[in-house]
C-alpha cells in the first residue's frame, strides 16, 4: 500500500492507510476532540447526517522537536479555526463533512473517512475532493500526510515526528509527484 496520496480527479485527492485497529478506536480519533487534536484538529462534529463541524487547528503544538512553519504557511503556526457539516454518518464506518478551505471563500470542499476492518487492523481511507485549485490540492495532499503520519504515530504509541518539518519535505515532494510548483522558498 502507497502512504502516499494519489490524484483520482482533477480536485480529488485520496490517501489509504493501514492502522491498528480495532475499528472502534480508530473511529475515536475521528469523532472524540481530544483524541483528534493530538493529530488534526480539536473541535465539535455534531454525531448526525446535517450536524456541525467545527475543527480548531494548532498545528504548532501536534509534536515536539519541530521547526517554524514554511513560508506560505506561516499562518498555519497559529490557531485556525474551520466550520461545516456533516454529510454522510455510519459508525463507525463512514465519516463525511464539508470543508471551507483556508481563505474561507467558496464552495466548500469535502472530506470522507472510510473505515474498513482487515483483521486486526483498519483500511482508513481519506478522501478530499471538490478541491478549488491546484494549489489547494498541493496544500491538502502535504497537510493530509503530515497529518496522517501524526495519526499512525498515535496509533502505534510512538512519538510523532516534527510536524512541520514533515510537511515541508513532503510538500516538495507532493509538487513533484503532482507537478504543481512550490513557492522557491520552500
Amino acid at each position: 500500500m502507497n502512504e502516499y496520496g494519489v490524484v483520482i480527479a482533477p480536485a480529488t485527492v485520496q490517501f489509504e492507510r493501514l492502522l491498528p485497529g480495532p475499528i472502534e478506536r480508530v473511529w475515536s480519533y475521528l469523532i472524540e476532540s481530544e483524541k483528534r487534536r493530538l493529530w488534526l484538529a480539536s473541535g465539535v462534529i455534531e454525531e448526525h447526517v446535517g450536524g456541525k463541524v467545527v475543527h480548531v487547528w494548532r498545528n504548532n503544538e501536534l509534536t515536539k522537536d519541530d521547526t517554524t512553519p514554511p513560508a506560505g504557511y506561516e499562518d498555519g503556526g497559529k490557531e485556525h479555526r474551520m466550520e461545516g457539516q456533516v454529510t454522510a454518518y455510519d459508525e463507525p464506518y463512514l465519516l463525511a463533512y464539508t470543508w471551507q478551505m483556508c481563505s474561507g471563500e467558496g464552495e466548500a470542499s469535502e472530506v470522507r473517512y472510510e473505515l474498513t476492518p482487515q483483521g486486526d487492523e483498519v483500511l482508513l481511507k481519506l478522501t478530499h475532493s471538490r478541491l478549488p485549485d491546484t494549489k489547494a490540492v498541493l496544500s491538502v495532499s502535504g497537510g493530509w500526510h503530515s497529518h496522517l503520519d501524526v495519526l499512525e504515530a498515535h496509533l502505534n504509541e510512538r512519538e510523532p515526528s516534527g510536524f512541520w518539518k514533515n510537511f515541508t519535505r513532503l510538500n516538495r515532494e507532493y509538487s513533484h509527484r503532482i507537478g504543481i510548483a512550490t513557492p522557491p522558498s520552500m
